[in-house]
């Protein structure tokens, strides 16, 4: 009898007196073996009155134990035989080695990194080994990246919008650019420069200590002879350090300079998912000298992983300079042809 249980019995009353440690479904549950038993054990009251289905109060009927109120709690749905790793040791190191060296990059170019070094495993199991790895507390996550600010827009003398006949089919058609605010450090302000080939996803990235038209300048000779191609259309967003003698020097070189309409980023998406990658895999992760020489030498180091290292997604998995490669030996063989 419930008399057993002491101040657990509810007695019709609130849930008052029944053990804090009790969940809110075993509390129910006991005001059901109270009801049921206040009521001369009528099984057929007891459905009506709390609305359960037959089925479930004999269940918990058979479980209700009037010493252990634990009884009436939910029982583990953790299965009793759970999978076994099947990868080894020296496979679960590899991927934790390759995480540790690219924190921001995911489980399927990790899968593609280890093919290159001679250990098949499928993508499926690398993303169970990062799981296991951050549930042993062997792998940390570094932490999240900051937003970016937008910029207002203003009309360009000499930039055009993108006419839609443009076409874009071969790396060089268009290289898109963009700066991103840089606040490491309490009094510490850079400005970082990134282009990206929409056809090949090949970047060139540099730091400068402000956004400014010279800058910019500069940047455009490094990235005209850092591409691997020839550049044949330029477009920018409307800051102010893409205009003056950034807008000059393109027009000097007879080079297309394409401006977005106002508050568009999306029309620039390229070369914005670049700068959160660059963010992610690169800045936010790794311990940085943040002068400017100091910080263009390791970002110099970081873009050659970038365009020869990691794998992209949206190129097959293939790195931009294999993008290049088998582009390149694609239009030899269609000229023979």
């Amino acid at each position: 009898m419930l008399q057993l249980i002491g101040p657990a019995v509810l007695g019709g009353r609130a849930l008052r007196g029944v053990p804090l440690h009790l969940s809110k479904a075993a509390r129910l549950r006991l005001a059901w073996m109270d009801f049921y038993e206040r009521h001369d054990q009528n099984a057929r009251l007891t459905f009506r009155r709390f609305g359960i289905a037959p089925e479930t109060w004999y269940r918990w009927k058979r479980r209700w134990d009037p010493h252990n109120l634990r009884s009436l709690e939910d029982r583990s749905c953790r299965p009793r035989k759970t999978r076994a790793p099947t990868w080894t040791w020296e496979q679960e190191e590899a991927v934790r080695e390759l995480r540790e060296q690219y924190p921001r990059w995911g489980k399927d170019k990790l899968a593609v990194l280890l093919r290159r070094r001679g250990r098949t495993l499928a993508v499926s199991m690398v993303g169970r080994i990062l799981t296991r790895l951050k549930a042993s507390g062997r792998l940390v996550e570094p932490l999240p990246p900051v937003g970016k600010r937008r910029r207002r827009w203003r009309p360009r003398p000499h930039a055009v919008r993108k006419p839609f006949d443009h076409a874009i089919r071969a790396p060089g058609d268009l290289v898109e650019l963009d700066t991103k605010d840089l606040q490491p450090l309490p009094g510490v302000r850079l400005k970082q420069f990134t282009a990206r080939d929409v056809v090949s996803r090949w970047d060139v990235v540099s730091i400068h200590r402000r956004a400014t038209a010279s800058a910019a300048r500069l940047f455009l000779d490094e990235l005209l002879q850092r591409m691997p191609f020839p550049v044949r259309g330029i477009q920018v967003d409307g800051g102010s350090e893409f205009k003056a003698a950034f807008e000059s020097e393109c027009q000097r070189r007879h080079l297309p300079l394409f401006v977005l309409p106002p508050r568009s980023p999306k029309l620039n998406a390229h070369v914005e998912r670049s700068n959160r990658t660059h963010s992610e895999e690169f800045l936010d992760v790794y311990d940085l000298p943040w002068t400017v020489a100091e910080l263009n030498l390791k970002l110099r180091r970081w873009e050659h992983i970038y365009n020869h290292v990691r794998p992209h997604q949206a190129l097959g998995y293939l790195t931009p300079r294999e993008f290049l490669d088998r582009y390149r030996r694609t239009k030899e063989v269609s000229r023979r042809c």
